[in-house]
């Protein structure tokens, strides 16, 4: 067993809790660095988790430590998106004149979404987002000049300061870097007056006004900074895909954003990192499912007879293939996570962390499912 203990303040401010846990972080970063070597053909793949984990960095400041839930996540995407391109390509400027372009256009949005939404809270703040993005789904699609409408607009490969990043490796290093940039200035800002007023104001509007705190202007900051880190992905998001088109962003993706932070853990940075994994390789499973699943399951009806295990395989092979299985998974998913592990993927792994690290003196009631929270309990 290893006890850490506190001997000044200052540690409550670092990055890291210990030496041990700083060693961990940069084993981590050379075993990544070196993953396209070792598995070279999941490259691209890897390459989208790290997009879809500053996607959840971006949702998580927002939901999971300023408790301000949004369905529109996937709008503030598509104008970075948008931006990025028109701005690189239309307009012939460099590619990180893109990019900032994109952070600010989307971090304005932003603002304009969260200055209106000031008075509203829970249920009614997430329908007013989900109407904004049904709002800017619409102008995608008849702002030609600018997005293509309904045509769409192809997406060149990234180009900066000459140098090409065509390629899926280079293209691959270009997000970790953005990626950890994102989480290294995101864990600064949560350990500065800003992320501390954030999460007072999420564990209680009233207490946090009480101390000081201005409710409109950090929601809005909060807003702003959450919509910008989305603007950045949009702009990694649009070299990805190669083609924009206005029914990619979606609802469901937003949703996805959603199941993402929840199914991660609320209230962490890894929880960000943990759910864009679990988002981002579940498609490839199910694809992977959909062509073995049926001839794995008919096998032992073929015991009685041909025609049976035909007639089963036809059977689940017509299932597993309908339209609506991929977000069908996701929503049972979703429910699943919210009623047995609600403090999701990283919070199992906390209690898995400290089971062992007790063993064997552990006692039972320490892991028993609490069948209540408090809000700041749920939220840690």
């Amino acid at each position: 067993m290893r006890f850490v203990f506190k001997t000044s303040y200052a540690q409550d401010l670092g990055l890291f809790r210990d030496g041990v846990q700083r060693n961990w972080y940069l084993a981590l970063l050379v075993g990544v660095a070196v993953l396209p070597v070792l598995v070279p053909a999941y490259v691209g793949d890897v390459s989208l988790v790290f997009i879809y984990g500053l996607c959840g960095l971006s949702l998580m400041v927002l939901a999971g430590y300023t408790g301000l839930v949004s369905l529109g996540h996937a709008a503030f995407l598509g104008i970075g998106s948008y931006a990025h391109v028109y701005v690189t390509q239309d307009l012939g400027l460099p590619w990180l004149a893109g990019v900032i372009a994109a952070t600010v256009i989307a971090a304005a949005a932003g603002v304009i979404v969260g200055v209106p939404a000031l008075r509203m809270t829970g249920v009614y703040l997430t329908i007013a987002t989900l109407a904004f993005a049904l709002i800017i789904q619409e102008v995608f699609a008849r702002w030609d000049a600018v997005t293509g409408g309904l045509k769409g607009k192809a997406v060149s490969k990234p180009v900066i300061f000459g140098v090409s990043f065509a390629g899926d490796n280079a293209f691959y290093f270009l997000c970790l870097v953005v990626l950890a940039a994102g989480l290294w200035l995101t864990a600064n800002l949560l350990r500065s007056p800003t992320g501390r007023a954030w999460v007072a104001i999420r564990d209680s509007e009233i207490a946090a006004q009480s101390m000081g705190v201005n409710l409109a202007v950090y929601k809005t900051m909060a807003f702003a900074y959450s919509a910008g880190l989305m603007g950045i992905a949009g702009a990694l998001f649009a070299h990805k895909i190669g083609f924009l088109a206005q029914d990619i962003f979606s609802v469901l993706l937003s949703i996805q954003f959603l199941l993402m932070v929840v199914v991660g853990g609320l209230g962490s940075l890894h929880g960000a990192i943990f759910g864009a994994v679990f988002v981002a390789m579940l498609p490839v499973m199910i694809s992977q499912a959909r062509d073995a699943l049926p001839a794995m399951l008919s096998q032992p009806f073929t015991l009685f007879g041909k025609a049976a295990g035909d007639t089963v395989f036809l059977a689940l092979d017509r299932f597993v293939k309908q339209p609506g299985l991929e977000p069908g998974i996701f929503g049972l998913i979703l429910v699943l996570f919210i009623l047995f592990e609600p403090l999701g993927i990283y919070g199992r792994w906390l209690k898995l962390r400290v089971y062992f690290s007790l063993f064997p003196l552990y006692k039972a009631a320490t892991f028993r499912r609490q069948k209540a929270y408090m809000r700041s309990e749920r939220l840690r």
